[in-house]
C-alpha cells in the first residue's frame, strides 16, 4: 500500500514544481537592454577663448655664414719670406695697410738705384740736346739765307729722342720704386685670414698666391624662403631703373655651435632666379661687424658654421592664433560647448613650427580644445580642467633634474621627496 501512494505522490509532486517553475518564468520575463544608449564617457580637457591679436609673423629659416669679400693674396714681387706679421696665421685679425709679409728687397732697392741712374744720364742726353739745338737755330740766322730751317737742321728729331729716352728712363724708375713697395705685401682692407700657404723663409714668385683672406665688416648668409611664406614677408627688390621696393626685414639669428650665440642681421637683398633643384626663392642676409666683442663674450662667428634664422615678417591684424598641438591631421580642430565636444574643420592662413593662424572654420569666443585627444567622438561630454593640472599632464613638460629639484624644494622649504610627491600627485589629479 504505501509503495502505491509513493508511486502516485512522486510524479504529482514533480508535476506541481514543474507548473509552478513555468508560472514564475512566466510572471518574471527577462528584460532586454541592447537598445539601450551607454553612459557617456566623461574626458577632462583644457581650453583657451580665443581672442583676435595682433600677430607678428617670424618666417623659420637657415644657412651658411659666408664671407662678403673673399680674395686671394698673392706677391707681385719676387723674392725671399724675411718676415712674417703675428696676425698673418689663419684666424688672425689684421687693418687695412697692415704689412703681412715683407720679401728680401736688396735686389729692388739696385734696381732702383740703377734706374736713377739711367735717368740722370737721359737728362744729361737731353740738356745737351737742347743746347745742340740751340746753337743750331743761332748759326742757321748768322748766316742769313732769309729761310727758314728745316727739323734736321735745328735737331728735333735728336731733341725727340733724347725727351723719349728721358720718358723711358722715369718709367723705368717708376716700375723699380712699385717692385720695392710690393716687397711688402699689405692688406687691402681691414679682415681675417681663412688660409694661408707660404711661412717664413720660403722663396715666392710674382703672381704667387700666399693666402685667402675675407672682410671682417660684415658676413653674409643665404637664405631660402618657403613658398607659403612668401606672402608675409617684405622682400627687397631692385628694379632695372635702380628703384628698390622696400628696405630688408630684421633677422634674428641663433646657433647653439658653443653654447647659446645670437645675432642681429638684416635681409640686404633677393636672388634674381628661383633656385631649380628646390624651387624655393633665397634672400641674402648680412651682420653687420659680426666679430665685435659684446657685453656677454659670447664665440665670434665662424665662416661655414650652420646657423638658425627668425626672418621678421609682416603684421597680420585681428588673427586668431592657434597651437599646431590642437590641429588634428593639419585640417580640424575640436572645440567645447558647453561640457561637450565639437568638431571643426579649419583652414589655415600661415603655419611655421609652433603656431598657426587659422583662416576660416573658427571664431572669436570659441573654446579651443589644447588637451592632446585619442579616437574621440564629436558630442562627448567634456570636464574642462584648470591650467595648472593641464601643465602637470603635458607630455612635454620638462623633467627636472636633480639640481632644478633641490632648488625649487629649498625655496618652498621643503624636502626633494616630498617635492616630488606633490608634482605626481599633481599629475595624477589632472589625469583623472
Amino acid at each position: 500500500m504505501k509503495s502505491k501512494t509513493r508511486k502516485i505522490l512522486i510524479p504529482l509532486v514533480v508535476i506541481i514544481v514543474t507548473v509552478l517553475l513555468v508560472m514564475f518564468i512566466k510572471g518574471n520575463p527577462p528584460q532586454a537592454n541592447r537598445f539601450s544608449s551607454p553612459p557617456k564617457a566623461k574626458v577632462n580637457v583644457a581650453v583657451e577663448s580665443l581672442t583676435p591679436q595682433s600677430f607678428q609673423i617670424m618666417i623659420d629659416s637657415f644657412g651658411t655664414v659666408k664671407p662678403r669679400t673673399q680674395s686671394k693674396l698673392v706677391a707681385q714681387a719676387s723674392g725671399q719670406i724675411i718676415k712674417i706679421s703675428e696676425q698673418f696665421r689663419e684666424g688672425g685679425f689684421f687693418e687695412k695697410g697692415d704689412v703681412l709679409v715683407q720679401l728680401d728687397d736688396r735686389d729692388h732697392r739696385a734696381e732702383v738705384k740703377s734706374a736713377q741712374a739711367a735717368l740722370l744720364t737721359a737728362e744729361q742726353s737731353l740738356l745737351e740736346e737742347q743746347a745742340r739745338g740751340r746753337q743750331a737755330m743761332t748759326d742757321w740766322q748768322r748766316l742769313g739765307k732769309g729761310e727758314e730751317a728745316s727739323s734736321l737742321v735745328l735737331r728735333k728729331p735728336q731733341l725727340a729722342a733724347a725727351e723719349a729716352s728721358v720718358l723711358s728712363a722715369q718709367a723705368n724708375l717708376e716700375k723699380a720704386k712699385l717692385d720695392l713697395e710690393r716687397t711688402k705685401i699689405t692688406a687691402p682692407y681691414a679682415g681675417r685670414v681663412l688660409s694661408r700657404s707660404v711661412d717664413l723663409g720660403q722663396v715666392v714668385s710674382n703672381n704667387m698666391e700666399i693666402a685667402i683672406i675675407y672682410a671682417v665688416d660684415s658676413v653674409e648668409i643665404r637664405l631660402p624662403i618657403k613658398n607659403k611664406d612668401l606672402p608675409f614677408i617684405n622682400l627687397p627688390e631692385q628694379f632695372r631703373d635702380g628703384a628698390k621696393n622696400s628696405a630688408g626685414s630684421l633677422v634674428e639669428f641663433s646657433s647653439n655651435l658653443v653654447g647659446k650665440q645670437h645675432w642681429q642681421g638684416q635681409v640686404i637683398r633677393t636672388e634674381g632666379a628661383i633656385d631649380e633643384s628646390a624651387q624655393q626663392l633665397y634672400v641674402v642676409a648680412q651682420i653687420h661687424d659680426p666679430y665685435k666683442a659684446t657685453s656677454d663674450n659670447q664665440y665670434p662667428i665662424k665662416i661655414g658654421q650652420y646657423i638658425k634664422a627668425q626672418i621678421k615678417g609682416k603684421t597680420v591684424e585681428n588673427a586668431l592664433v592657434i597651437p599646431n598641438s590642437a590641429i588634428y591631421q593639419g585640417s580640424y580642430v575640436y572645440t567645447e560647448e558647453k561640457g561637450v565636444l565639437r568638431r571643426k574643420d579649419i583652414t589655415l592662413a600661415w603655419q611655421n613650427a609652433t603656431q598657426a593662424i587659422v583662416a576660416d572654420g573658427l571664431s572669436a569666443g570659441d573654446n579651443l580644445v589644447l588637451t592632446p585627444l585619442g579616437q574621440v567622438s564629436s558630442g562627448t561630454q567634456v570636464t574642462v580642467m584648470g591650467s595648472e593640472a593641464y601643465q602637470a599632464t603635458r607630455a612635454d613638460t620638462p623633467r627636472l633634474s636633480r639640481e632644478e629639484l633641490e632648488k625649487q624644494a629649498k625655496e618652498q622649504g621643503i624636502t626633494v621627496k616630498k617635492l616630488i610627491e606633490q608634482r605626481r600627485a599633481a599629475r595624477e589629479q589632472g589625469a583623472q
